[in-house]
């Protein structure tokens, strides 16, 4: 029986967070469904709700986990798109977004990632941040583990190939001073409530 459940509908997603909660010992189940999102700019807010209803709908512990895409020099729109990167069509036609952006100098740009736990009495919430700067045409071979089409246009710092040049490998040791989200949690989760977890289960088989 799994501890937890990711609920999300990008199988990518789930696939990556469910090999690193593996090699903890932590089982995670997958429950994909639309959820509604707030029209707000905010992804901590945005996350909030998301695993809010996720609870709802499920009567257990969940949670998800929203990227905001930043674009510091965005024509006429500093920042932009942020947590709409999906509901502006910027993940999704990457081609548009290099058009748009051909004449930017600075390119600058990173990925937030905000990632909700609720277990129906709490919310809690992890941050990470990615750094890195936009490349002036699409670079990559498709992959299963892609979280977003971004990753065929998105260098890290310190980097020279683009999140879907690189091997898995590359990815988890690349030298970008990344934060994860993730990670956080999962640490948090080891230490903080998968103990209470075990005690509240050995106290009702007593």
């Amino acid at each position: 029986m799994e501890d937890l459940t990711y609920i999300t509908g990008n199988y990518g997603k789930y696939i990556a967070v469910k090999e690193k909660f593996e090699r903890e010992n932590i089982k995670i189940g997958y429950y994909t469904c639309d959820l509604e999102e707030p029209d707000i700019n905010n992804i901590q807010l945005i996350s909030k709700e998301k695993a809010r209803q996720g609870y709802n709908l499920l009567g257990t512990p969940v949670f998800v986990a929203d990227t905001g895409f930043y674009i510091e020099n965005y024509p006429n729109n500093p920042g932009y798109p942020g947590a709409f990167v999906k509901r502006s069509g910027v993940s999704s036609n990457v081609d548009n977004l290099l058009k748009i952006m051909k004449e930017q100098d600075n390119r600058n740009c990173y990925f937030l990632d905000c990632l909700t736990f609720f277990d129906g009495k709490e919310y809690y919430q992890f941050f990470g941040i990615s750094k890195g700067t936009l490349a002036t045409e699409k670079r990559g071979n498709e992959n299963k583990k892609a979280k977003s089409n971004l990753w065929y246009v998105f260098i890290p710092d310190n980097c020279c190939k683009t999140l879907a040049e690189m091997s898995d490998e590359e990815r988890e040791t690349r030298p970008d001073n990344r934060t994860s989200a993730t990670n956080e949690f999962m640490e948090w989760y080891k230490t903080n409530y998968k103990e209470k977890i075990l005690i509240k289960k050995y106290k009702n088989n007593l």
